[in-house]
């Protein structure tokens, strides 16, 4: 899959760009030993999961170095503050 079609898929929904990896490409079962990780990753941290299968795919010899994990952590934030800003309009939704 292109990049410009990933990145445009991941802008929208990142489970829509992990969704699009596995229908019409094998990245997931290449960077994942497992179908597990992946998929607990759809549900739970797809920003993370999406993150860390593009890094390994471009990085050289297909092992991530410091400067890509450094992007798999701040997909792990980017799902982390999503799940806080969920429960902060939660609490402001029953506080109304």
């Amino acid at each position: 899959m292109g990049c410009c079609l990933l990145s445009l898929f991941a802008l929208i929904s990142p489970r829509l760009a992990l969704f699009m990896l596995w229908i019409f490409g094998d990245l997931l079962s290449r960077a994942f030993s497992s179908w597990v990780i992946p998929l607990l990753g759809f549900f739970f941290l797809p920003w993370t999961t999406l993150v860390y299968a593009v890094a390994w795919d471009w990085s050289a010899g297909h092992h991530l170095h410091w400067f890509d994990w450094v992007f798999v952590a701040l997909a792990f934030f980017v799902d982390l503050s999503s799940y806080g800003a969920g429960r902060r309009a939660q609490v402001a939704r029953a506080a109304a």
